[in-house]
């Protein structure tokens, strides 16, 4: 097993000299092949996972097939995204006093393995209103497995991959789940079984994967670090925040983060430009293809580009953006035939997906790299907590879609990302 992730390392690793792992120690670093390795193994399957539990593709045809009424299914983004990311000062708390906390990571993985079966059991057993309950209920759950994962893993990356290397594996890691999304799109698109049918095979294979990834990630080597600080109570979590004020940089990185929600916040009005043309499941199905597709093709270029200079690829990203908006506009105006077309939203949100890459990528990297020990644990949690609060207010916002329509609510949340290359410049390198 040693020698095989040892050549794996070799091969998909740039790095060959010492050099190469500050700031580990040399215990660490003697096993930064292995642990290359099997943490691209475990994020490869818990992110093919995340995908087929898309909130905007997999989630409401689940529960438009169980006849849910709609008002749950406005609840789906929200839920999965802040319910991870509000309490994660409380769970930093907690994570702060384990020594080792791959466990949690593996605790949170079997976590939402089960909430897969659960969903998988809702389908079977409920409809209506009660499946709807049932449902929020289970990813409201599920969202705060995800929320120890988030911390766990950053700082499991943090102590067991070097600097010049987080970004490298981020983007091989999201480029190949990105090559299963495709595959799956593409059973997606061409299935014969019925929509429901197809949805719990995704379900089913997503539970798989989370099993998978717990099971291998529990392999990584991890040695003991840090455990100072960890105080119990909401006021010590709370007293965080000072950070905020005393770090003028990372003030400044959680301002440029907000701004770049502005991919992830746009994505589903995209969707819904598609719906409006009243486009099929096949034709939906593609989304989540061409989702895959971007990240196949562009998580490794993002994820290098991150180990040189972060904040340039949030910047570069930012722009994409916006000049994939402001093309959306322009067709609106003076080509308004095109989205007829089959082929030109999906291209728009290829685009998208490239540009959110990217971000994701940018920021993540960003904020592993910008402190060591129990201080990225608070780091982490801090811009966690407070991007879950901003996401809730602006993704509010989606609730005027039927005043604004679609494309203006695109063109509002885009507009955010000019303001994201001004304050990344501002970065420290």
């Amino acid at each position: 097993m040693k020698n095989y992730t040892d050549n794996l390392y070799k091969l998909l690793s740039n790095e060959e000299d010492a050099r190469a792992c500050k700031p580990l120690d040399d215990s660490a670093c003697k096993v930064v092949p292995h642990n290359f390795s099997i943490t691209l193994f475990s994020q490869l399957f818990s992110q093919f996972a995340d995908a087929l539990l898309n909130p905007k593709v997999t989630l409401p045809w689940l529960l438009q097939s169980l006849q849910v009424p709609a008002v749950f299914i406005s609840w789906l983004v929200p839920i999965r995204e802040s319910g991870s990311l509000l309490p994660q000062l409380a769970i930093a708390s907690f994570i702060r006093k384990l020594p080792l906390r791959k466990w949690v990571w593996v605790f949170g993985s079997l976590t939402q393995a089960l909430c897969m079966l659960a969903l998988i059991t809702i389908s079977f057993t409920l409809s209506g209103s009660d499946a709807g309950l049932a449902i929020i209920g289970t990813l409201t759950i599920f969202s705060l497995a995800r929320g120890f994962n988030s911390i766990a893993a950053k700082d499991v990356l943090g102590k067991t991959i070097p600097k010049t290397q987080r970004g490298n594996l981020s983007g091989l890691t999201a480029s190949l789940s990105g090559l299963a999304t495709v595959l799956f799109g593409l059973f997606f698109m061409f299935s014969d079984s019925h929509q429901e049918q197809t949805i719990l095979w995704a379900l089913g294979l997503a539970a798989v994967m989370w099993l998978l990834a717990a099971l291998s990630y529990g392999q990584i080597s991890e040695y003991k670090g840090a455990t100072d600080g960890g105080k119990n109570g909401l006021k010590a979590a709370l007293s965080k925040f000072r950070m905020i004020y005393e770090d003028s940089n990372f003030a400044l990185f959680l301002l440029t983060r907000t701004l770049l929600l502005c991919s992830a916040l746009s994505a589903p009005f995209y969707i819904v430009l598609a719906s409006e043309q009243a486009f099929d499941f096949a034709v939906l199905a593609m989304f989540m293809l061409v989702s895959g597709a971007a990240s196949l093709v562009s998580a490794p270029i993002w994820g290098r580009l991150s180990d040189l200079s972060s904040k340039r690829v949030m910047a570069l990203s930012s722009a994409l953006v916006a000049i994939n908006a402001i093309a959306l506009y322009v067709a609106h105006v003076f080509l308004p035939q095109i989205f007829s077309s089959v082929w030109f939203l999906p291209l728009l949100y290829f685009i998208l997906s490239v540009a959110h890459q990217g971000v994701r990528l940018g920021r993540k990297t960003y904020l592993v790299n910008l402190a060591e020990g129990n201080k990225r644990t608070d780091y982490v949690a801090v811009g966690n907590t407070f991007t879950g609060i901003v996401l809730l207010i602006l993704g509010s916002a989606g609730l005027l879609a039927e005043q604004l329509g679609a494309l203006l609510l695109i063109l509002m949340f885009s507009s955010l990302s000019l303001l994201a290359i001004i304050s990344s410049y501002f970065l420290k390198d």
